[in-house]
């Protein structure tokens, strides 16, 4: 069961004065990713927005994650494009379904346990490398070169080119206009994450990312009126799309925007290929959304633990819908979960919100909309990415040793220089090859049926503890009784993974909330904090 901070327990309402203005950033985020990602992977733009609505909507309300964000996933990207190209879209939209389906079958058969044998350095690899990704991605954007679709996230790309060349090609077709946006956008950004507006009412009542948005409809508007040649549009030269602004569709009436929705085709239920396309996107949507819970709680200020079993249903029942009208395949999205953290987030209304508004938007004010200027949203993305990747992360990784510096390297450089799951693969590969090196045996000693009330629980480590030993260290300690006090011995250990000295050091943070003292020896780092 997910455990969290008492003051977020009584009353999810309580914290609308966070959750709101968080709810509005990571709609503002998520808004060119759910168009962009439709668009690299060959589908209908709106089914975009549809996923994004689901995974806002359905996936919020059900999950019991309090951060994290669900939507349409670039990791998905490449297997989706295949997919709609081979079966067609409305036949794709089954195999959605049924891969939904099968999802919810994962979670009851509880296999939300693989994401605990994730180890952290892979996790922050993947953190860090998505930062550096959307770094590289938005400069195009922020420099006005937008032929590309926003969604191409892998580093070798459809067009014959790569990420460091589109970058390249940016500096030299550059939009004067779309600079000036991003370097103002950018500004504000960093002066509202600056200390100096940190007791600002300003910044209180009004997000940076808001504002951002609004300063790109003001100046290019600015533009258009007064200096015509820095104005930013949309155009198709020689059937090549430049878009510098947000495009998405706008139905005439109710009628036409009911006809936006597509319906599966259910005539090709007994097709052998629709649930072997099914088994995939379940297979991968379920493997990248338990990294993305894993990566998401570590972020979590409060430290709570998302129920990765219920969490796959919630999943499950997401993608069953979004392919029944017409969406992409849904997974816990990392970038838009750690927009939500940073944005201040406290608890799912946000993401429940999120999805509202892009409901409510889209039907309402698609107009104002397209008036937003990607490199205004490529600013807002710049920040993310830094955050993900910041130099302190890196320092800290370093300092822990090897074991943990290079597979989270080795991570970065797979996922930037060829995706998503290939680099966590990489970075799989090399974590296992360190933990092989040593011995492995019984991670702890403690005999549950000798235990009587009132005794204090004593949990001797073994002489060796690697990240595999994650999941029963976990289940062991949140089994633990009431009222107990509890020590924690690891004076026998010459190695104990850093992976498993996070699952003690989160334990002990929220340890209070069932009146249980805990004692940490032998392990010098949780006892400076303990003292």
């Amino acid at each position: 069961m997910s455990k969290s901070h008492p003051s977020l327990d009584k009353n999810v309402f309580k914290n609308l004065n966070y959750d709101l203005p968080s709810g509005l950033v990571v709609f503002l985020v998520a808004l060119p990713l759910c168009l962009g990602i439709a668009l690299a992977s060959g589908a209908p733009l709106f089914s975009g927005i549809i996923s994004g609505i689901i995974g806002g909507i359905v996936v919020g309300i059900i999950s019991q994650s309090p951060l994290g964000v669900s939507g349409p996933a670039a990791g998905l990207a490449v297997i989706v494009f295949d997919a709609i190209g081979f079966l067609g879209f409305e036949t794709f939209l089954l195999a959605v379904m049924i891969a939904g389906l099968l999802q919810v079958l994962l979670g009851f058969l509880r296999a939300g346990i693989i994401g605990y044998y994730f180890p952290s350095s892979v996790i922050k690899g993947m953190l860090a490398g998505i930062g550096i990704i959307l770094i590289l991605k938005q400069i195009p954007h922020a420099l006005g070169y937008d032929r590309d679709p926003e969604g191409d996230w892998g580093f070798l790309q459809a067009d014959g080119h790569n990420t460091l060349s589109e970058i390249y090609y940016s500096i030299v077709y550059n939009s004067p206009g779309a600079i000036v946006i991003s370097v103002l956008s950018l500004f504000v950004l960093i002066l509202w994450d600056s200390s100096y507006m940190k007791d600002k009412k300003l910044k209180q009542f009004i997000p940076g990312p808001l504002l951002v948005v609004l300063l790109g409809i003001v100046l290019n508007q600015f533009f258009k009126g007064f200096v015509p040649v820095l104005a930013l549009g949309n155009e198709i030269v020689d059937n090549v799309k430049n878009f510098h602004l947000v495009d998405i569709p706008i139905p005439e009436d109710f009628t036409g925007f009911l006809g936006l929705f597509s319906l599966p085709d259910f005539s090709q239920i007994t097709n052998s290929n629709v649930y072997i396309t099914a088994i995939t996107i379940a297979l991968v949507a379920s493997i990248e959304t338990l990294l993305c819970v894993e990566a998401t709680d570590k972020l979590d200020p409060y430290k709570r633990v998302t129920p990765t079993n219920l969490e796959l249903k919630a999943q499950g029942v997401g993608n069953f819908f979004s392919g029944l009208i017409g969406g992409l395949p849904i997974t816990q999205v990392i970038v838009r979960s750690s927009a939500n953290i940073s944005s201040g987030g406290k608890t799912k209304v946000a993401t429940v919100f999120h999805g509202i508004l892009l409901l409510v938007c889209v039907i309402s004010i698609p107009n104002l909309l397209n008036m937003i200027p990607l490199a205004s949203l490529a600013a807002i993305l710049l920040m993310v990415g830094y955050k993900l990747a910041r130099v302190s992360l890196f320092k800290g990784m370093y300092k822990l040793g090897n074991m943990q510096f290079v597979p989270f390297v080795v991570t970065i450089l797979g996922i930037v220089f060829t995706d998503l799951l290939k680099g966590i693969s990489i970075g799989m590969v090399v974590a296992i090859f360190y933990i092989l090196r040593n011995n492995f045996k019984t991670p702890y000693f403690f005999h549950k049926e000798d235990h009587h009330a009132g005794d204090v629980i004593k949990i001797t480590l073994a002489e060796e503890v690697s990240f595999l030993n994650k999941g029963s260290i976990l289940k062991l300690l949140e089994e633990l009784p009431e009222n107990s006090r509890v020590i924690i011995d690891g004076t026998r250990s010459t190695l104990i993974d850093h992976d498993v000295i996070e699952i003690i050091e989160n334990y002990i943070a929220h340890a209070s909330l069932n009146n249980i003292v805990v004692e940490v020896k032998g392990i010098p780092s949780l006892e400076r904090k303990i003292a």
